[in-house]
């Protein structure tokens, strides 16, 4: 199960989710610019306050850290 902790202005956001698609993967996106429960979630789980933090199958990843992401996701990029 991937999770987007996003805000709909933060590019980085944008292109993560466009990553995601490009290579077949459905998400979870969770606008924490209007969900406060959600964005004390994302607080709570990543320690700070940048988006976009992503929640693959439990592992949090700050960030689109592009070469975290496709190991966890074991993307052959």
């Amino acid at each position: 199960m991937i999770r987007i902790f996003s805000t709909p202005s933060c590019p980085y956001c944008v292109t993560l989710k466009e990553f995601l698609k490009q290579h077949g993967f459905e998400f979870e996106d969770i606008n924490v610019a209007s969900d406060l429960q959600a964005r004390e979630e994302m607080i709570a789980k990543s320690q700070q306050m940048g988006v976009p933090v992503v929640e693959i199958d439990g592992q949090i990843v700050i960030g689109f850290d592009r070469a975290k992401i496709v190991k966890l996701l074991k993307i052959n990029d």
